[in-house]
């Protein structure tokens, strides 16, 4: 029997099936957290006009002691419509545009302001307190690349830039589909040999911090019919599917061949890795199908190894997380034929534990978790200060 494929392996078949959403042109107000699919330059400067850094007087040229002549004011949006001679001085608000001839502003806590006249308090040289035009951005520059994540800053730069609308891959929709008898929506009273849901809610939470649209969350029972009709239309809606549970052997675990029925083509199953060693990757006309196993940490994991990245890909961004590096505070033992996720808390010193006991049922075990450990396959253990590799959780 070959060998299983590895955790980078089975990701990289997955990304290989993976192409990005078509983009859609959307208003500014629209595209938080979508990713460009176009580069944005900006129409015009940033400002487009010169204005002024402070509340207080435009002037051209000034000395200490040089008394002026109030001549006008410049408002913000209402600017002077005269020109400032020697001698003159304009009355001006921050961010107002810097009248014809003026060339510098003093602020009012060094001006001597008699109404008619004012006191310079000191020089006032060309440039002070002047915003040029073109200081943020430069009319025709490049401002936002392709590929680039809409946060607030990214928004606003945009919108001064002089856009209306963004040319955006759309958010994926995502649907959320358990199974098994044993579950129950939360906060139903149980009865003996039930649980409650939790992989629905918390899958469901992961897609949207993930930047997807969950478009559903629905749940088979272990019967054979109900589970590919309940299937069949998570995939009518949702660009990625993703199942909890049902994709290993066992003779109530029918997802597997629901999804042979729907013409799903297996991209692969099971991973050689703890855990979610049972892991099923799929597509169906450029729908991503996850099959994830039951337990709710390794659905957890696996949602973040490969749903996570695929998520990524769809929006047009780096499929890749970042990763960081840590020194593990205690050996721990190795796997000899899986690579072993396991949940870790940072140290004051920096270096990373495990958070409890690892079961791949205990969900308690990712609160407080820094990352995910990875601790390659081999035989033995990992000692103490031994570099390892953490995943983001």
């Amino acid at each position: 029997m070959p060998p299983l494929p590895s955790v980078d392996e089975a990701r990289s078949a997955l990304l290989a099936a993976v192409r990005p959403l078509a983009p859609v042109n959307l208003p500014v107000a629209d595209v938080l957290g979508l990713v460009l699919a176009e580069e944005v330059t900006a129409a015009h400067d940033v400002p487009a006009f010169a204005n002024s850094a402070m509340d207080g007087f435009a002037t051209r040229g000034g000395r200490a002691g040089e008394r002026l002549r109030v001549v006008g004011e410049s408002r913000a949006g209402t600017p002077f419509d005269g020109t400032v001679e020697p001698g003159q001085a304009v009355r001006i608000s921050t961010g107002a545009a810097l009248p014809d001839g003026a060339d510098g502003v003093l602020q009012l806590e060094r001006v001597q302001d008699d109404g008619d006249t004012v006191t310079l308090g000191d020089d006032v040289p060309a440039g002070r307190n002047v915003r040029a035009a073109g200081d943020d951005l430069k009319g025709g520059s490049r401002v936002l690349r392709a590929g680039t994540r809409v946060g607030p800053a990214e928004l606003g730069v945009a919108i001064g830039a002089g856009r209306m609308q963004l040319l955006v891959h759309p958010r994926p929709r995502l649907a959320v589909v358990t199974t098994g008898d044993e579950l129950v929506p939360p906060g139903t009273p149980l009865r003996p040999g039930q649980i409650h849901d939790s992989n629905g809610p918390t899958l469901s939470a992961l897609a949207a911090r993930a930047g997807a649209e969950v478009v559903g969350h629905g749940h088979a029972v272990d019967d054979p019919e109900a589970t590919q009709a309940v299937i069949a239309g998570a995939l009518d809606a949702a660009d990625v599917l993703v199942l909890a549970g049902g994709v290993s052997v066992g003779p109530h675990d029918h997802v597997k061949a629901s999804l042979d029925a729907l013409g799903v083509r297996e991209i692969l199953w099971r991973v050689a890795l703890k855990p979610g060693k049972p892991t099923w990757l799929g597509e169906r006309d450029g729908k991503l199908v996850l099959g994830l196993p039951g337990n709710p940490v390794s659905a957890y994991v696996t949602f973040l190894l490969f749903a996570r990245p695929a998520l990524n890909a769809l929006q047009g961004a780096d499929a890749a997380v970042p990763r960081s590096e840590a020194r593990l505070a205690a050996a721990v033992p190795r796997n000899p034929d899986r690579d072993e996720l396991i949940r870790v808390r940072r140290t004051p010193d920096g270096t990373v534990e495990p958070t409890g006991p690892q079961g791949s049922h205990v969900l308690s075990s990712l609160l407080g978790a820094d990352g995910l450990a990875i601790v390659p396959r081999g035989e033995g253990e990992l000692p103490a200060g031994a570099t390892v590799v953490l995943e983001p959780v």
